[in-house]
């Protein structure tokens, strides 16, 4: 195993904890991503596992062996583990060349500046190697930083929200090359992110906190398709949430249902449509049965009533 936490027990105020007795492990080589609304504790673990908070009790173990933290070392950080916090952590002052390079060894230049080079065109910035950090846009920057931790192929690679400042096109590009990276040299990662959406193709497992806990573990596949509670199924983006009343009135297998899972049948249940607008490749329709309003997507636009079916398995 290249990373176990044991029982992790952390919190900034001595009165309440935010982690209590968190156990996470992570094989090498495989992806994992961990997910939850903003205050959850995404950061904070990434943050503990890297060595920059010290938890309270508990054991980390890394790549065999048990690591103990900031109390134990001068400099904050482990040898062959890199994180990519949301600051980038760049000198502002130098070349991005020099950041990239900043680990890098000069014995041999070239090496160094193919070495740089090769790192910039995974995040898509070769052409930005003589310019100043300080003048680059804050996507520009969180590329950097990332083609900083790559630059000595960490064995374990933190990133917390790495995506988080990137056009839609950037972003596509940056994780076909990153993953495709990490995959290849069989780094570990681990990804905190607020939409795992997009990011689902890639990944082994998904860990959801919720308040500090960790309430759900599981492939992507798994954990959508049987999320714990509503919570987990409204991180996957827009989903009809049932009471146990609404279900039994309604006469519905599912207490949650993804808008594709509603579906257009002409043998289906009588709906009014509220509203039906253009999304991009389809159309969000608001529709209303029984007083019990439902978000579903359809092909072309709906008007004044639609008969609807309901499925219950959450796949495409």
């Amino acid at each position: 195993m290249l990373l176990s936490l044991k029982g992790i027990n952390f919190g900034y105020k001595k009165d309440h904890l935010l982690f209590k007795n968190l156990h996470l492990d992570l094989e090498r080589g495989k992806i994992l991503a961990v997910v939850g609304e903003s205050g959850c504790g995404k950061t904070s673990l990434l943050k503990i596992i890297y060595g920059q908070n010290q938890w309270e009790s508990g054991h980390i173990y890394f790549n065999g062996r048990e690591i103990h933290g900031p109390k134990a070392n001068l400099v904050p950080g482990e040898k062959e583990m890199n994180f990519v916090a949301q600051n980038y952590d760049l000198m502002p002052y130098t070349k991005v060349y020099t950041n990239v390079g900043k680990y890098l060894s000069n014995i041999n230049l070239q090496l160094k500046k193919d070495r740089v080079a090769e790192l910039l065109k995974i995040v898509g910035l070769e052409d930005l190697m003589d310019e100043y950090a300080e003048n680059l846009s804050g996507g520009q920057k969180q590329r950097v930083a990332i083609a900083q931790a790559l630059s000595q192929i960490p064995q374990l690679l933190l990133l917390d929200e790495p995506f988080s400042s990137l056009d839609f096109s950037r972003k596509a590009e940056l994780r076909e090359e990153l993953f495709d990276y990490v995959r290849r040299h069989q780094i570990g990662l681990i990804i905190s992110t607020h939409n795992v959406t997009e990011i689902m193709p890639w990944i082994d497992e998904i860990v959801v906190l919720q308040e500090g806990r960790l309430i759900q573990r599981g492939s992507p596949k798994e954990v959508y398709e049987d999320p714990y509670n509503s919570y987990v199924a409204r991180l996957f983006g827009e989903v009809n949430i049932l009471s146990s009343e609404e279900q039994e009135k309604l006469g519905l297998e599912n207490w949650f249902y993804y808008p594709h899972q509603i579906r257009y049948d002409e043998n289906g249940r009588q709906a009014e449509v509220i509203e039906s607008g253009f999304s991009g490749g389809f159309y969000r329709n608001l529709i209303r049965i029984q007083d019990k309003d439902f978000v579903f997507y359809s092909r072309t636009p709906q008007e004044k009533s639609v008969k609807v079916k309901f499925l219950k398995n959450p796949s495409f």
